[in-house]
């Protein structure tokens, strides 16, 4: 049986001039099953609700619950409703664009290298790409760089969900030279260091500015990005194992679990950011699984995190990122589920998902979250979120400050990309994807 929520959300925009899209990205998690089941490309049956516009309020989403009682060991039938096929036409979007007709969507490689896991760019005209190993790379339209821009693979433990995770460059560089990485030491905690570049190079010294025991090796998170505000946000898991078993998900006091909150003013310190609202002075939200992609949309205000699921859900949650000491849910929720308790769970307070994706659907086990479209040369994704899944590899869509009913499924025009473990966007704003095999996809339109 299952648990519905009906939710509402409001927004709150703040407009800003610069767009930046750091997607951080850790070795993707595996499912809580170990045979991930069968991809197909079939319009996706997730279970969402509109979002309801509104003006400029900071109040996050109320829950009403309208629970029935089901078995936690049981997998429930997913709530879905049918729709017709969405492949046929792209979403409309106003234009003033005056680019021939989109025929389709396509993906096109652009480099190789092992298991790239983050993709940014660099402020100029080069693109970095992360490698979970631990090593930074340049591309630029000679391709790859022959040495690593960076290489702390000496001090990264990379097994299974650990790794180099993210990366962020800060708002000033190249002028001050600051570049921030997240990893998982040889011990497996997590670390924020920060890196200078002089020279074309990261000085592979560094200085750590943040440390983490962790007490299992997954859900360590992965992004690091900054917001409009100038700080630092960092997620983190609820520690690992399954369940929320070390109790982290609903804790206030401890940083796992958690969107964190730095201020990097400062060369070499992360500070707690003025107005983090919890008893850890690091946490800006509470009630992660393992976030293991979010992104901040700066023109829109919003931030944009996908929690990877348990046992039977995935969930991407949209909320103004200025909004202090939000709760995600979990593990009182799992998507629009009761979770811990299983029935009659109260979702008083939650900032609930607007998207739900079951396991059921297209061989989804685990949610790689993406980045919103805000280049030029695909107008009809302008302000769409894209996402994947780890065992899915389908691309989908859904546009962050509009109603939806559906995300949009473009795998048929694409192609099936395998084990999506990242998304990432270049100076323009189009958008690539990383898969596990090695291949970094640029997302072109084929028009006429």
């Amino acid at each position: 049986m299952t648990i519905l929520f009906t939710r509402m959300r409001r927004w709150m925009t703040a407009p800003l001039v610069l767009v930046l899209t750091l997607v951080a990205c850790g070795a993707p998690e595996q499912p809580d099953v170990v045979t991930a089941p069968t991809t197909t490309t079939s319009t996706p049956t997730s279970t969402t609700a509109a979002p309801v516009l509104a003006s400029t309020t900071t109040s996050v989403a109320m829950a009403e619950v309208d629970t029935t009682e089901r078995r936690p060991e049981e997998a429930p039938e997913p709530t879905v409703t049918t729709l017709p096929p969405t492949t046929a036409a792209a979403p409309e979007v106003v234009t003033t664009t005056t680019l021939p007709p989109l025929r389709s969507l396509a993906y096109r490689e652009v480099a190789n290298l092992p298991f790239p896991i983050d993709l940014a760019p660099v402020p100029g005209s080069l693109l970095a790409i992360a490698s979970k190993e631990g090593r930074l790379w340049l591309y630029g339209d000679g391709g790859l760089a022959d040495e690593p821009f960076l290489d702390i693979s000496d001090r990264v433990r990379n097994r299974g969900e650990q790794g180099l995770l993210g990366f962020a460059f800060h708002p000033d560089y190249p002028d001050s030279g600051r570049l921030f990485v997240h990893y998982s030491a040889l011990n497996g905690d997590t670390v924020l260091a920060e890196f200078a570049v002089a020279g074309g190079t990261a000085d592979p010294e560094g200085a750590v500015l943040f440390r983490l025991a962790q007490p299992a090796p997954n859900h360590n998170g992965g992004t690091i990005a900054f917001g409009p505000d100038g700080h630092l946000y960092l997620g983190l898991g609820d520690g690992g194992g399954a369940n929320d078993q070390f109790g982290h998900g609903q804790n206030e006091r401890t940083p796992l679990g958690a969107l964190l909150r730095f201020d990097v003013s400062v060369p070499g310190i992360a500070s707690p950011a003025d107005g983090n609202p919890f008893p850890a002075p690091d946490v800006w939200s509470v009630g992660l699984r393992n976030p293991w992609r979010f992104v901040i949309d700066h023109p829109s205000g919003l931030i944009v995190i996908a929690d990877v699921g348990q046992n039977h859900f995935e969930e991407v949650s949209v909320a103004p990122v200025a909004a202090a000491g939000l709760n995600y849910g979990w593990p009182i929720t799992e998507g629009l589920h009761c979770f811990d308790p299983p029935t009659d769970c109260d979702a008083s307070g939650l900032t609930l998902p607007v998207l739900e994706v079951p396991h059921t659907d297209s061989g989804t086990c685990s949610i790689t979250g993406g980045v919103v479209y805000r280049g030029e040369e695909i107008p009809e994704l302008y302000g769409h979120y894209l996402f994947s899944d780890y065992c899915g590899g389908y691309l989908r869509s859904f546009p962050i400050e509009e109603s939806f009913d559906e995300p949009h499924d473009w795998t048929e025009q694409v192609g099936n990309a395998g084990q999506v473990v990242a998304f990432g966007t270049d100076h323009a704003g189009e958008v690539y994807v990383l898969t596990a095999s090695g291949s970094v996809l640029r997302l072109e339109a084929e028009r006429g």
